[in-house]
């Protein structure tokens, strides 16, 4: 019989909402590959927000530009429901956005906030992602 102290910590979780699918697989992989966690992804920001409410997770990775609803709007929105849908929890997780050329601005109004990490300009480079999440998610064993 196991002890409750046998049971290993579950792993971290990352939540990643952006439209496109190789985009997607590649900072899965990426993040799987050298950092201890799971990541649960989708392209959609309305599925993002219920996975959100339905799990804890360590870091949320948006991408500013989602179908229907911005990565920015679907952040502010968590901050409020997330710690709601979740008990002992105060805030949401911290936040790197992911980002294409037109919008810079955008992302340089949500850099004051503390929970925003960075962001990682598109197509995704493997030592940003890398950097970025270097201090949110253990390393891989």
């Amino acid at each position: 019989m196991a002890l409750s102290h046998d049971i290993p910590a579950p792993k971290p979780r990352v939540l990643l909402a952006e439209e496109s699918l190789p985009y997607r697989s590649v900072i899965r992989e990426a993040l799987m590959a050298f950092r201890d966690c799971e990541v649960d992804g989708t392209s959609s920001a309305e599925h993002a927000f219920e996975m959100a409410l339905a799990k804890e997770y360590s870091l949320f990775i948006f991408s500013l530009p989602l179908p229907h609803l911005s990565g920015d709007l679907l952040d502010r929105l968590l901050v409020k429901a997330y710690p709601l849908a979740h008990r002992g929890v105060h805030t949401s997780p911290p936040i790197i956005y992911l980002i294409r050329s037109q919008d810079m601005a955008t992302y340089q109004a949500l850099q004051g906030t503390a929970r925003v990490k960075g962001c990682v300009e598109m197509p995704p480079r493997l030592d940003v992602i890398l950097t970025l999440t270097e201090k949110l998610l253990p390393p891989k064993k």
